[in-house]
């Protein structure tokens, strides 16, 4: 599988032209398939920002709305209700998964708990593309900072790259995403990590890491 994590979603030229290279071809010829699981765990979340984040207006035109072939839904918390021959086919057709943002814990328990998880390593050509809990969910730990769901509970995930992830470094009117909490962070981060803004993104391929930004970013090791 190839990623690209993002903390914002596709905001500008240099993120857009990655994620075609690691497509292989252009999003108008590309199906997708958008998962927006992540945002029941988080209590900021609500039915009217997944509906906003499936539309084509912002956020929803930096994922869902860059002009697809073909783009649906697909919700996690309903795959073990479905016969997975049904569903696993939808998901091997799609060139592209979409996985939006909200509590990275809360994702990965319905990634493994709806098969999602273990489909993966079967999938070397799809294109991953998150957005923040989407992107965090892919990596080893989220660190306690970011546990909406279950603040007690570990902070562990996927582990499918060897590095963490802190999302939306410096947003507007956060002032638990500055900078020096993202160092603060790290600190309890072992390992590699990053801090990236919504103008950066990380794409994977091949075991190659490379940051795409026009915007601010901070590799920390840990």
């Amino acid at each position: 599988m190839r990623l690209l994590l993002t903390s914002g979603g596709v905001t500008n030229r240099s993120i857009r032209n990655a994620l075609i290279g690691l497509l292989g071809k252009p999003i108008g010829e590309s199906d997708a398939l958008f998962i927006p699981t992540a945002q029941w765990g988080q209590p900021a979340c609500s039915p009217q920002t997944v509906w906003r984040s499936t539309s084509e207006g912002d956020p929803g035109a930096r994922l869902v709305g860059l002009g697809w072939k073909s783009v649906g839904v697909l919700e996690l918390t309903a795959l073990s209700s479905i016969a997975e021959e049904r569903w696993m086919t939808w998901v091997r057709d799609a060139d592209v998964l979409l996985v939006d943002g909200g509590e990275a814990r809360y994702l990965s328990t319905w990634m493994q708990r709806s098969g999602l998880a273990d489909l993966l390593p079967e999938l070397p050509d799809t294109v991953w593309v998150g957005v923040s809990a989407g992107s965090m969910v892919m990596t080893p730990r989220v660190g306690r900072e970011f546990l909406d769901w279950q603040p007690d509970g570990p902070d562990d995930t996927l582990g499918l790259v060897d590095f963490s992830i802190f999302p939306h470094l410096d947003h507007p009117g956060w002032s638990e995403n500055t900078l020096e909490a993202a160092r603060r962070w790290a600190e309890r981060i072992p390992g590699t990590s990053y801090a990236i803004d919504d103008e950066t993104a990380i794409a994977v391929a091949d075991d190659r890491v490379e940051v795409i930004s026009e915007g601010h970013w901070e590799r920390f090791e840990g």
